[in-house]
C-alpha cells in the first residue's frame, strides 16, 4: 500500500501528519509512504529528521493586507499556482498512491485536489476548531474529513462530506506519570505547580506576565512550584528580569528555561498550565488532565487559538483570557483563586480530561479503512 500525505507550513499541521503515518505504519507495517510539501518549509526538515521521504512543491498564500511586500508575495503566489497543478500531478504519477491525506497548510491544496481529480480516494484532518482556508476548500473534494473537535463543523458545508470526530494524535508519553512521581523528578515537593511557556520561540506577553507572577509568588514566599519555558524570544530578557529581581532560574521551587524539551513530565507535576492555545498543545493538556489558563495568540490565521481555547472554556476547563486583556493583575488574580481552591482545580482538570478523546488512533485507523475499501473498487 502506498500513503501520500500533504501538509506544511508549520509544526501544527506537519505533526499530525507524522502521527497518521506512524498510526497507518502500526497497523500496515510495509506500507510505503510520501510526503509532499514546500521546499522551505518546516516540513523540509522535520519529515527527513522522521525518517519520511519528501517531495517539494512550491506554493504560497496570498496575502489580503496591501502593501508593496504583499503585492510582491502575492505576485509568487500566482507564478506557484501556475505550476502548481502540474507538479502535484508529477509527484502523484511517479508515486502511484492508493491513498492521500492532507493535513493542512498551503502545500496539501493543489496536491490533495489533485488526488481526488485522479480518482484517488482522499481525506484531510483538520486540527482546529476553526478550519484553515485550505480544509474548507479541501472538504468539498475529499471523500472523507477528519476533525479534532465537532465545532469545527459550524463553519464547514456538512452535506459535501463523510466526517468523523478523530481528536488528535498526542505523544503516547503524557498522561504515563503520576503527579507526585513527576514531581520528585523534577526536584519539587507536592506543592501546588504553575507550568507556562509560550512555545519554542516563546511569546511577549507571557514572558512579560510570568516575569510578575513569579516575582509575586516568591515574594510573597507561597508554597508554590514554577516551571517556565521563556523560548527564543526572551532569552536576552527573561533571565536578566529574574536576575534583577534576586531570583535564581533554578531552585527547589523554580525551573526557568529556553526550552522545555521533557513536557511530559512538565505536564504530569503541573496543577495548572498557562500557554497559548494551539490544537497540540490543547489536545496535551486534555490528554494529561490539567486545569489551564489560556492566552490565545492574535496573529494566528482565522484567530483559531481563540476558537480552540473556548472549546475547552465553554466546558470548564479553562480560563481563556485574549491578550488584549491580559493584564499582570488578572493573572494573579486568576492564578490565587486556583491556589486556594483545590477542589475548583481539580474541577477543571477533570473537565479537560472529559474533553480527551482516547481512542484517536482507532478512529483514524477507521477512516483509513475506508479509504483503502474504496481504493480496490
Amino acid at each position: 500500500m502506498k500513503v501520500l500525505i500533504a501538509c506544511g507550513g508549520t509544526g501544527g499541521h506537519i505533526n499530525p501528519g507524522l502521527a497518521i503515518a506512524d498510526i497507518i505504519k502500526s497497523k500496515y507495517p510495509d506500507a510505503e509512504f510520501l510526503f509532499a510539501g514546500t521546499p522551505k518549509g518546516m516540513e523540509s526538515k522535520l519529515v527527513p529528521k522522521a525518517g519520511y521521504k519528501l517531495e517539494t512543491i512550491k506554493v504560497a498564500g496570498f496575502q489580503r493586507k496591501i502593501s508593496l511586500e504583499n503585492i510582491g508575495r502575492n505576485a509568487k503566489a500566482v507564478a506557484y499556482l501556475a505550476t502548481s497543478g502540474r507538479r502535484a500531478k508529477e509527484i502523484i504519477r511517479n508515486f502511484g498512491p492508493d491513498i492521500a491525506i492532507g493535513t493542512g497548510g498551503y502545500a496539501a491544496g493543489p496536491v490533495i485536489r489533485k488526488a481526488a481529480k485522479m480518482g484517488i480516494p482522499t481525506a484531510i484532518h483538520e486540527q482546529n476548531a476553526y478550519p484553515g482556508v485550505t480544509n474548507k476548500l479541501l472538504s468539498k473534494e475529499v471523500d472523507y474529513v477528519m476533525l479534532t473537535v465537532i465545532e469545527a463543523l459550524d463553519y464547514m458545508d456538512k452535506s459535501k462530506f463523510e466526517y468523523s470526530v478523530t481528536g488528535l494524535p498526542v505523544r503516547s508519553s503524557i498522561s504515563r506519570m503520576a503527579r507526585e512521581e513527576a514531581r520528585k523528578k523534577l526536584g519539587f515537593d507536592d506543592s501546588f505547580t504553575i507550568l507556562s511557556f509560550g512555545g519554542s520561540l516563546g511569546a511577549g506577553c507571557i514572558n512579560e506576565t510570568m516575569t510578575e507572577t513569579i516575582k509575586w509568588h516568591v515574594g510573597k514566599g507561597l508554597k508554590i512550584n514554577h516551571i517556565h519555558g521563556y523560548g527564543g524570544m526572551g532569552k536576552d530578557t527573561f533571565p536578566h528580569a529574574m536576575k534583577a529581581a534576586g531570583i535564581p532560574l533554578k531552585s527547589d521551587r523554580l525551573r526557568i528555561t529556553e526550552y522545555i524539551n521533557d513536557m511530559d513530565v512538565c505536564l504530569a507535576a503541573a496543577d495548572v498550565v498557562i500557554c497559548r492555545s494551539g490544537a497540540s498543545t490543547l489536545a496535551e493538556l486534555e490528554a494529561a488532565g490539567r486545569a489551564s489558563i489560556l492566552i490565545p495568540s492574535p496573529i494566528v490565521a482565522g484567530n483559531h487559538q481563540y476558537h480552540n481555547a473556548m472549546v475547552l472554556g465553554k466546558a470548564g476547563a479553562a480560563v481563556v483570557i485574549e491578550q488584549k486583556d491580559v493584564t499582570n493583575e488578572r493573572i494573579i488574580n486568576e492564578i490565587e483563586k486556583l491556589y486556594n481552591d483545590p477542589a475548583k482545580t481539580a474541577e477543571m482538570s477533570g473537565a479537560a480530561a472529559k474533553l480527551c478523546v482516547t481512542d484517536t488512533n482507532d478512529r483514524i485507523l477507521q477512516v483509513i479503512e475506508k479509504l483503502i475499501e474504496k481504493s480496490k473498487k
